[in-house]
């Protein structure tokens, strides 16, 4: 890519070398070109051209999208092998078997798989910024935010147990049986110590962070993002089609699908974890059963305490729980919300009926009050019964509190349906009227632009008309000038 500038009064060098354009000294400007990639690099004309830059993206975009499709798949098999070694081990096989040693090869082998996909899905990223920006220099792309996420991804992908390669079985190395020992969490022998049956159980839930790959593979997999008209309209506005915008865009379609989705997986994680954490300690925690009504309860934010977590990696998982138990409990909330809420049509038909019925009993309100003023008037006039005069009193003040409570109800109703809708509704109705003025305005005038040419041409056509008239009128009066003069040479030679 070449950035161009125009420089004013420039004649000098730059490192001993020439710039592509500098100021004629007559004053006037030339266009100095700045290549950023480097200047022994020649571009040919395929590469730099638009139309193969844009098979080139294509062609990069699908390569990212299957390769990030290929790393997703990669660590939900590591994370499946991690689990199936966790519940086998030792019901099914014993730690240091060959089906021990198979299954954390088996992860081991995928990890590996997982981080050459990661470094190939970036080395296709960085190829697309270079062809977004026209050919640069890669080593411009490399920076300390690029590297330092690349980093912190392969650190995560990386992650999986090791501890059979750091300490193998004692039994197995002095020729003796493993002992079954069923209160171990993970594939280990007695012989480990408890701090490397903590890096192990570490080891084992922090694979569980390889799901980050999930918001990449939505991404690059949305409608949202491989759709030409969304890209265009978003692009006009200034959006960023990210994970959050792609994230919104499906809780407004499929709230409900989205959120029941989430939760049930979190569920299910949350639980198996909690269940390898308690199971060392062979609690009543340690079931699934268990563990699944301890994540419910506590994701749901209950905590009934019939069963509590009694190891410091449990405590933590169920903290976890908590907080995300809020955070959706809030999401199905906003959910719900707009859902049940009505909506334009439904508004309108509801608050009009409302202002009906409200108009109806402030007629009655409003007659009750004439009849209890009309019956006070009556028992002043007679003066027979205070009681009667109290008790109308009475009821006439009630009438009119009646009123001006329904009265004052209706200015409430009237506010509540002045709402964003009905005044977006105005102003578009406003938007038509001063169309519709503007049409009239400029028809009004055509036609007044009319009337003056029709006027000018019958101001043309009179000016003719009183030409020709003229002309008339003298070739008349040549006529009869001549005509007297024919008469009275006559005259004269008759006499």
């Amino acid at each position: 890519m070449e950035m161009t500038a125009r420089l004013a009064h420039l004649d000098t060098k730059l490192d001993g070398r020439n710039c592509d354009g500098l100021v004629n000294h007559n004053g006037e400007t030339t266009e100095i070109r700045v290549p950023l990639s480097h200047t022994g690099k020649r571009l040919s004309p395929i590469e730099g051209g638009n139309l193969y830059r844009l098979r080139d993206r294509k062609f990069l975009l699908e390569d990212k999208k299957r390769l990030c499709a290929w790393a997703l798949g990669t660590a939900l098999l590591g994370i499946l092998l991690m689990v199936l070694h966790a519940e086998l081990c030792p019901v099914v096989y014993q730690p240091g078997s060959i089906y021990a040693h198979s299954i954390n090869g088996l992860i081991s082998f995928s990890t590996g798989c997982l981080l050459i996909l990661i470094i190939a899905f970036h080395y296709k990223d960085i190829r697309l910024f270079i062809i977004d920006h026209n050919q640069v220099d890669w080593r411009i792309a490399m920076t300390s935010n690029r590297v330092l996420g690349i980093s912190l991804e392969l650190i995560v992908c990386a992650i999986h147990p090791v501890a059979i390669y750091l300490r193998p079985d004692m039994g197995d190395r002095l020729g003796g049986k493993p002992e079954q020992n069923s209160s171990t969490p993970l594939c280990l022998s007695s012989s480990h110590k408890e701090v490397m049956l903590d890096v192990e159980l570490l080891l084992s839930a922090l694979m569980f962070l390889r799901l980050y790959l999930v918001h990449r593979a939505v991404l690059l997999h949305s409608k949202v993002l491989l759709s030409a008209s969304y890209r265009s309209i978003g692009s006009l506005n200034n959006i960023n089609f990210s994970f959050r915008f792609v994230l919104k865009v499906l809780m407004n379609k499929y709230p409900a699908r989205t959120l029941l989705v989430f939760i049930m997986f979190f569920w299910l994680s949350a639980a198996w974890m909690l269940r390898l954490c308690e199971r060392q300690k062979q609690v009543e925690t340690g079931g699934m059963d268990t563990a699944l009504w301890l994540i419910a309860i506590t994701f749901l934010t209950v905590g009934y305490g019939d069963v509590s977590p009694h190891t410091s990696c449990g405590k933590l998982v169920c903290l976890f729980t908590g907080v995300m138990g809020v955070a959706c409990t809030a999401m199905l909330v906003a959910v719900m919300t707009k859902k049940l809420a009505l909506n334009k049509g439904e508004k309108h038909v509801h608050f009009f009926m409302m202002d009906i019925q409200i108009s109806k009993r402030i007629r009655h309100a409003a007659a009750d009050v004439l009849r209890e003023c009309w019956l006070l008037h009556r028992t002043t006039q007679t003066k027979d019964n205070s009681g009667e005069h109290r008790h109308h009193q009475r009821c006439l003040l009630e009438a009119i509190r009646v009123f001006r409570h329904l009265r004052l109800k209706q200015r409430k109703l009237r506010d509540y349906a002045s709402e964003m809708v009905d005044l977006s509704k105005m102003q578009m109705i406003m938007c038509d009227l001063s169309a519709n003025w503007n049409s009239s305005y400029h028809e009004l005038e055509q036609r007044i632009i009319s009337m003056e040419q029709k006027l000018d041409e019958l101001g043309r056509s009179f000016q003719s008309t009183s030409e020709l008239l003229t002309q008339a009128l003298h070739r008349r009066r040549l006529d009869h000038r001549y005509t007297v003069k024919n008469d009275f040479s006559k005259l004269y030679i008759n006499r």
